[in-house]
């Protein structure tokens, strides 16, 4: 079985653009800002939990 590449592609582009067509600018900042504070987030955990491990040794 063949398997062509460009009909997966196609169906992928345009999945894609149909879906960008839906959102709107203001749930994408939304889920920038989410993502951003997310990331902070996650780098403030670490960063207090590799020190508390360090205290501990």
């Amino acid at each position: 079985m063949k398997t062509d590449h460009r009909l997966g592609a196609g169906t992928g582009g345009g999945t894609l653009l149909s879906v960008i067509g839906q959102l709107g600018l203001h749930d994408v900042l939304k889920t920038a800002v989410l993502a951003a504070i997310g990331a902070l987030v996650s780098f403030a955990v670490s960063w207090l939990l590799q020190r508390w491990v360090k205290k501990k040794r």
